[in-house]
């Protein structure tokens, strides 16, 4: 062991090799002399609980269980669809039940080996990070948009992906509103349904060739990720949508029911999971990067955690409910979360710090929609 923790408190996006060196972050949390002592403090403690605990701030064995688990009923759901071929509704339930693995996928294991947070070897991470491409969504796009277009830039209008609306939502009070945005609280549910569809067809095709985002406009991306773009998105349509038809011969229509549930599920579910850490009413909505003195103070000021006594929620939800954690250590492997998230609260409370939580899931997505409603109807 050595005689210095590793630190594990790290606000820069890891995308040097991804886009321009403009894109980097403002705030970092550093120790220099005159650095706030609530920050300098809680960094310390989070960097010590591995240090004192003699453990990697890595996947533990709990980790390499969930990314069996997932992988096994994916790989079981395929399996026993092309080998017993089941009928009608039978088909639709295992279906289904690979559409689950996909949505345990997405949450536990793409999104922390996005962040290098499952081993401390790089190559094992980025191996993993392929799940996104085996579920239908650009795993180098994604990268790029969820660590320079969000983890750099929380909240911030024109800058955070997050707060993308197009103009079917309002999500900050900085952008102008929409008439028809007055209802977006009643229908915000049937569009979160859709976005794992929207990634699967359209936002990846977008992001790569008619950007929205400055930062995507100056990078150049390499020829290789357009061929894995399209061989993906090849992938994921032939074994959800071509081989059921070709060759287990079943009805196009069916096919098309079960993989639009599929994606209602997905779609529905990985939405409120991120959703209620940023965007509920009581999270602050900055107007610039330079309006906070250190980035902790924007990260406490902007998220949200939900639910974190509920260990079933934090299995699930690959520990995003445990989200200010998350943005304070986005490379430490969520399985840890749960311990980190007590020392943010006793430190916060410590210094009279502002932390922001709601004691479920279901109250977290009920201020979600107030928030929706409030800025569908205040100018």
């Amino acid at each position: 062991m050595t005689s210095e923790p590793e630190a594990v408190v790290n606000l820069k996006p890891d995308i040097d090799d991804l886009v321009p060196s403009e894109a980097s972050p403002q705030h970092s949390v550093g120790d220099s002399v005159n650095e706030p002592s609530f920050p300098k403090v809680l960094r310390r403690r989070l960097d010590n609980f591995f240090f004192d605990q003699n453990i990697s701030p890595k996947g533990d064995r709990t980790m390499w269980v969930k990314i069996a688990l997932g992988l096994a009923v994916l790989a079981g759901s395929l399996i026993a669809l092309y080998t017993l071929n089941p009928a009608s509704w039978k088909f639709v339930v295992v279906y289904l039940l690979g559409g689950l693995a996909q949505t345990f996928l997405l949450l536990n294991i793409a999104h922390d080996s996005n962040h290098n947070a499952i081993s401390s070897v790089r190559s094992v991470n980025r191996v993993l990070n392929y799940v996104f491409d085996v579920c239908g969504i650009n795993s180098y796009m994604w990268r790029i948009l969820h660590h320079r277009g969000h983890h750099s830039c929380i909240n911030l209008y024109g800058e955070d992906d997050a707060l993308t609306g197009r103009r079917i939502f309002r999500f900050t009070p900085h952008e102008s509103r929409a008439r028809w945005q007055r209802f977006q609280h009643i229908y915000a549910l049937f569009f979160y349904a859709l976005f794992s569809l929207d990634y699967v067809f359209l936002r990846d095709f977008e992001s790569f060739f008619f950007p929205s985002h400055g930062y995507l406009k100056r990078t150049k991306h390499p020829a290789r990720e357009y061929a894995i773009l399209f061989a993906g998105k090849g992938l994921y349509l032939t074994y959800m949508i071509v081989l059921p038809v070709v060759l287990l011969g079943k009805s196009p229509l069916l096919i098309a029911l079960a993989f639009v549930l599929t994606h209602i599920i997905i779609g529905l579910t990985v939405s409120l999971v991120f959703q209620t850490t940023h965007t509920v009413d009581s999270t602050y909505f900055p107007s610039s990067r330079g309006e906070f003195d250190n980035g902790v103070y924007h990260i406490f000021a902007t998220t949200a955690d939900y639910a974190t006594s509920n260990p079933v929620v934090s299995w699930f939800a690959g520990g995003l409910n445990h989200h200010i954690v998350h943005h304070l250590c986005p490379f430490v492997c969520h399985t840890h979360y749960i311990p980190l998230t007590r020392i943010v609260k006793e430190t916060a409370e410590e210094y009279g710090v502002p932390y922001r939580q709601h004691p479920t899931m279901s109250r977290a997505i009920r201020h979600h929609l107030i928030l929706l409603k409030r800025l569908g109807r205040e100018a």
